[in-house]
């Protein structure tokens, strides 16, 4: 148990000093005076239960209450990306509502998550 314990150390001792090369490639950025700073993605995933349950990035929330609860989740230069995913039973109206609220309160982009067949 010892010599596993050891050899582990020794492994991590040598990764962290680089001896043991990490995968990818080490790459140098070129330089340019016209460069555009990438766009932060920030995903809010709406999570709709057969049961009739709605909640926001994991937590409970009530249909009044989603669209505060994305804009708290806004930051300056980031884009929110808004992710509906849903029980197969959920009825149609429950998620033309989910839908009506969030476009109601200025967001117009939204993805439907389903599973490959």
């Amino acid at each position: 148990m010892i010599d596993v314990m050891m050899f582990l150390l020794v492994f991590f001792v040598l990764i962290s000093i680089n001896v043991i090369p990490a995968l990818g490639v080490k790459t140098q950025l070129p330089v340019s005076s016209e460069t555009q700073d990438l766009q932060i993605i920030i995903k809010a995933i709406v999570t709709m239960g057969g049961g009739g349950e709605l909640q926001l990035n994991g937590q409970a929330v009530a249909l009044e209450n989603m669209v505060a609860g994305i804009r708290s989740l806004e930051r300056p230069g980031a884009k929110v990306t808004i992710i509906i995913n849903g029980d197969k039973t959920v009825d149609m109206q429950r998620l033309l509502d989910v839908m009506d609220a969030l476009k109601g309160g200025g967001f117009e982009s939204m993805s439907i998550a389903a599973k490959k067949k």
